[in-house]
C-alpha cells in the first residue's frame, strides 16, 4: 500500500527563506574575501553578523521542514482525539488540503459515520489538489467513509446545522482580510450542529477565532500547542 503523503506547509516561504540565508551568508563572504587583507578586522566582524543572519534563515527553513514532514501526525492525534468522537457523526474538514484532518477524522468513524473535506486547493501547500487527497485517502484505507469538494471557507456549500464536528487546521489564516476570517468562522460555527463541537489550529489568528465564536454563542476554550519549531493554538468550541 503506498504510504500518504500530506505535503511541505508554504513550500513558497520555505523557499525564501532558504535564499534570504543563503544570500546573507554569499554576501557576507563575499565582502570577507574582498577586504580581509586590508581590513581584516571588519571583514570579519561583517561576515560573522552576515553570516549568523543568513544562518538563522536557514536554520528556521529547516526547522519549518522537518515539523512538515514529522509533526503532522502527532497534530492531527492531538486535534481530532479532543472532538470524543463515537462513530457515527458527520464531520467536516474546512482547507482540507491534503487529507491531514480529514483523514484523522475518519479512522475514528464506522457504520453512518462520514468525513467530508473541502477546500479551493491553493498552492500554501505543496502539490495541494483534490486528486493528491483522494490519493491520500486510498492509501490511508478510509475511502468509503470520506467525500472530498471543492467549497470557499466564507460561503460553504452546506445546510446549517450538517455536521456534528467541525475541524479546520492552518486554513483560516490565509484569508487575508479579517472581514473574510470572521465570514469562515461564522460559516463554521452555521453549519455545525447545536451541540456539536468545533476545532480550530493556527499559529497565528486564535484569537480572532475566540472573540468570534463567543460573539456567536459558542462555548469556547483554548489550548496552547507547539507545532514542531512553532507555537500555535487550538480553539475549541461548542455550539449551543
Amino acid at each position: 500500500m503506498a504510504l500518504a503523503d500530506y505535503g511541505i506547509d508554504a513550500p513558497k516561504e520555505q523557499q525564501n527563506m532558504m535564499w534570504r540565508g543563503a544570500t546573507f551568508f554569499a554576501l557576507g563572504l563575499g565582502i570577507f574575501l574582498m577586504n580581509r587583507r586590508e581590513y581584516p578586522g571588519p571583514a570579519g566582524t561583517m561576515f560573522f553578523v552576515l553570516g549568523l543572519i543568513g544562518a538563522a534563515f536557514l536554520a528556521l527553513a529547516a526547522g519549518w521542514y522537518w515539523t512538515s514532514k514529522n509533526k503532522k501526525l502527532q497534530l492531527r492525534d492531538d486535534i481530532i482525539g479532543g472532538l470524543d468522537l463515537k462513530g457515527d457523526e458527520k464531520v467536516l474538514d474546512v482547507g482540507c488540503g491534503r487529507g491531514l484532518l480529514l483523514i484523522g477524522a475518519a479512522k475514528k468513524l464506522s457504520g453512518k459515520g462520514k468525513a467530508t473535506g473541502c477546500d479551493i486547493w491553493t498552492h500554501d501547500l505543496s502539490k495541494n489538489s483534490a486528486d493528491a487527497t483522494l490519493a491520500n485517502v486510498k492509501a490511508e484505507g478510509v475511502a468509503d467513509r470520506c467525500k472530498i469538494e471543492t467549497a470557499d471557507a466564507t460561503a460553504l456549500p452546506y445546510a446549517n446545522g450538517a455536521f456534528d464536528a467541525v475541524v479546520s487546521g492552518l486554513c483560516i489564516h490565509n484569508i487575508p482580510s479579517p472581514e473574510g476570517r470572521e465570514k469562515a468562522v461564522s460559516e463554521i460555527y452555521r453549519v455545525t450542529k447545536p451541540g456539536g463541537k468545533i476545532a480550530i489550529f493556527d499559529l497565528f489568528r486564535a484569537g480572532e477565532y475566540v472573540s468570534k465564536l463567543r460573539e456567536l454563542g459558542a462555548e469556547v476554550s483554548q489550548d496552547s500547542l507547539t507545532y514542531g519549531v512553532f507555537p500555535g493554538k487550538i480553539v475549541r468550541a461548542k455550539k449551543v
